[in-house]
């Protein structure tokens, strides 16, 4: 099997997960390491949704740097149970949940029941920019009195980086992009929020 990388910090430092497959792109460590140094003071208690979530690397490492819980989202019944192994070798799974299914549609029928969420991780196939397109399109959306997302939530989303991501979809507004070699981070905040100092370091 291929390796998904290691768990950088918390409960879980060290723990080594699996990915689903090779045509899987997980949180390289140097991503994966700026991301978590940016949101980390926000993630104590928080609720994360990992939608797209391959290997699940994302949420798992959000969960061993505490976050109270973490619902995952994957449409290959493959790495459904490779999330699910990576969340028990990591001693987290008490703490996630793993659906099997399409991200928009979870978005569209299910997610306002399971959250609101303080942090988003979108990270769907490069090639299928249609589906980055319709995920932030989604959450930007007129939130009725059963929101996705809690009013300082920030939304990362994963992409190749020349395919520059919208500086504002509905309500959401992009606060910042990095870029590590082909792989971009493009932060969304509600439109009136912004990241705050510790978060916009870069770690």
């Amino acid at each position: 099997m291929s390796e998904a990388g290691r768990v950088i910090a918390g409960s879980a430092r060290g723990t080594r997960l699996v990915a689903p497959g090779e045509g899987t792109r997980p949180f390289g460590d140097r991503v994966k390491q700026t991301l978590f140094a940016i949101l980390e003071p926000g993630l104590p208690g928080a609720a994360v949704l990992d939608l797209f979530a391959g290997s699940g690397a994302g949420g798992i490492e959000a969960l061993s740097r505490g976050a109270a819980r973490a619902i995952f989202v994957e449409r290959d019944e493959r790495a459904t149970r490779i999330i699910a192994e990576n969340m028990r070798k990591a001693r987290v799974a008490e703490r996630g949940i793993v659906h099997r299914a399409d991200a928009i549609s979870y978005l569209n029928d299910r997610a306002a029941g399971d959250g609101p969420f303080d942090l988003v991780l979108l990270d769907p196939p490069y090639a299928e920019t249609a589906l980055m397109t319709a995920a932030l399109s989604r959450l930007g959306a007129e939130r009725g009195t059963a929101p996705i997302l809690t009013p300082d939530a920030t939304i990362v989303a994963k992409h190749f980086w020349r395919d520059a991501q919208p500086a504002a979809v509905g309500l959401l507004a992009s606060v910042r992009t990095r870029r590590f070699g082909e792989t971009a981070l493009t932060f969304y905040r509600m439109a009136d929020r912004e990241l705050g100092d510790a978060e916009a370091s870069d770690g």
